[in-house]
């Protein structure tokens, strides 16, 4: 005797999959040149069949799905702007991905790379960069990672840095600069020298002192963010610090204060312990 399927069984096995291959298709058809596979449950780009040869594609959100790798096939996209890979399993990424030649926003927040690619910094258009919540440090940059002359925000929040290359003052279009949650226990007196930043985020880390050189950027104006508490700063930032943003500026500038980092500097004591839990870390979406 036959027996009649149910209604159940016969729906396909990954509805999610499915609804992948549909935005492809419709992108296809109607030449949209911006594709939203968020959240569709995309393993592999094998599973999105047809991505690398959209050509006119200028924008891509893949952001929580389950990809571990990135193709080099995806240099072929010779139009891509915006590429959104935030909330992935992604461990490496391929040395193809900084020839996209119009590649603007990048963000790879969230994901397990511990390195990044030989000759990232080739990447001829970027301006946006968010590497939040991976499992970097100083060792993980390439060594021309800071010829990133477009970048205008830089976002390692999350990650493992103990310390900062002091190359980063080449960055010298950088706007924001987001480094909170680390375990940063000293900043490189050239972030002094990134003289359009606007933005500096360097709450919970193991800071004690700052360098003076912070004092040359314009952090305290109406438009300006200085983010640096959950740090064990030495008690004349900390004291300042209560007061206010402005007064710690005003402090670091003074001449007290250049006497006080020399000696910091020379007599520096073994780093104090880290005071982040990185298990109950919260990465936090923008």
């Amino acid at each position: 005797m036959e027996v009649e399927q149910s209604p159940v069984s016969c729906l396909p096995t990954n509805g999610k999959m499915s609804k992948a291959k549909k935005v492809i298709e419709e992108a296809k058809q109607i030449q949209n040149p911006e594709l939203d596979l968020v959240d569709k449950n995309v393993v592999t780009f094998e599973e999105i069949p047809g991505i690398l040869n959209m050509l006119n594609i200028t924008r891509i959100t893949l952001s929580h799905n389950k990809l571990k790798t990135i193709p080099p096939g995806l240099a072929n996209l010779v139009n891509l702007e915006i590429l959104n890979l935030f909330n992935n399993h992604i461990e490496e990424l391929p040395v193809s991905i900084s020839s996209l030649p119009k590649l603007r926003i990048l963000n790879l927040g969230m994901n397990k790379l511990d390195a990044l690619p030989r000759g990232f910094g080739a990447s001829p258009v970027l301006e946006v960069l968010d590497l939040t919540y991976n499992n970097l440090n100083e060792n993980s940059l390439p060594g021309n990672f800071f010829m990133l002359e477009t970048l205008r925000a830089l976002y390692l929040g999350d990650n493992d840095f103990e310390t900062i290359p002091p190359e980063i003052g080449q960055l010298k279009n950088l706007q924001i600069l987001v480094l909170r949650e680390n375990d940063l226990i000293d900043l490189p007196k050239e972030i002094g020298d990134l003289q359009r930043l606007r933005e500096l985020h360097i709450q919970a880390n193991r800071l004690t002192i700052l360098p003076p050189e912070i004092g040359n950027l314009d952090l305290l104006s109406s438009k300006s963010v200085l983010r640096m508490d959950f740090n064990p700063w030495v008690p004349p930032i900390a004291d300042q610090l209560q007061i206010g943003i402005s007064h710690v500026i005003d402090y670091i500038r003074s001449e007290t204060y250049r006497y006080l980092f020399s000696r910091q500097v020379a007599s520096r004591p073994k780093p104090p312990p880290q005071i982040v839990d990185k298990s109950k870390k919260i990465s936090r979406i923008r």
